[in-house]
């Protein structure tokens, strides 16, 4: 499975949905790479030392002599995790790729290269439906979307199934959605249980039964450079990333 995070708007729970998802399918024993292609880099840091990279996704995408494996990491304290880094560079490739005729079927050609070396490839998206995700979505099997449980949570999620409708259509047939992720809920609030019930009538069996809540811990633990299992093991947060991971694992 090739499974690409991703929701166009920004603090929805992306990044870190794409850190400890990975981290869990990996501490399970499944060998599983996370290609980080936001110009943020925030997947990236938690694992490995941005400033000391010889390569990154940028290189990947934007010079033909450079591939994939070229780049890769092996994850600081978990086991059977590899990183393929981003950087604040990656921010200027889509100029580049848009004089490329092939140019959304970089990344989909790139991960080809090394997928049958792993059990599981996650891609964390920038926070934009450029063409950066849409070489993401062009690549990836399946689909999952994080949302935040707060007002304005189903804000632009027509655009997002627009766009995923469009690149079944034409680029990848078989793309599925997976599921959506309700993140940073707040169960004490009836405003939280209202929009888990509104985003439910909208997706319906796609919605996941687990619920990401809001957590420091959760916050914290990109900062230390380590996934929520390693930094709070027994946190509400490293319990509702496992239940994810099994739900995942259930659907595929």
């Amino acid at each position: 499975m090739i499974l690409a995070i991703t929701n166009q708007k920004g603090g929805v729970g992306k990044t870190t949905t794409a850190i400890n998802l990975s981290a869990a399918l990996a501490t399970k024993g499944f060998r599983t790479l996370l290609v980080d292609v936001d110009p943020q880099a925030n997947s990236s840091m938690s694992f490995v030392n941005v400033h000391e990279l010889e390569g990154s996704m940028y290189d990947v995408l934007a010079n033909a002599d450079v591939v994939l494996s070229d780049i890769l990491l092996e994850a600081v304290k978990v086991p059977q995790l590899f990183i393929a880094p981003s950087s604040i560079s990656l921010a200027k490739v889509e100029a580049k790729l848009l004089g490329d005729l092939d140019g959304h079927f970089k990344l989909k050609d790139e991960i080809d290269r090394v997928r049958d070396q792993y059990d599981y490839i996650v891609i964390d998206t920038p926070p934009t439906l450029g063409l950066i995700t849409v070489n993401a979505l062009v690549a990836a099997t399946h689909v999952l979307i994080p949302i935040q449980s707060s007002y304005f949570a189903l804000e632009g999620t027509d655009d997002l199934l627009e766009t995923i409708d469009k690149i079944k259509n034409r680029a990848n047939p078989d793309l599925q959605i997976l599921g959506v992720l309700i993140t940073l809920f707040d169960k004490r609030t009836i405003l939280s249980r209202d929009i888990k019930a509104e985003i439910g009538q909208v997706f319906g069996e796609k919605l996941f039964k687990t619920r990401i809540s809001k957590s420091v811990r959760l916050e914290e633990s990109p900062a230390y450079k380590e996934s929520i299992f390693s930094f709070a093991p027994r946190s509400s947060g490293a319990y509702e990333y496992y239940k994810l991971s099994e739900e995942v694992l259930s659907r595929v």
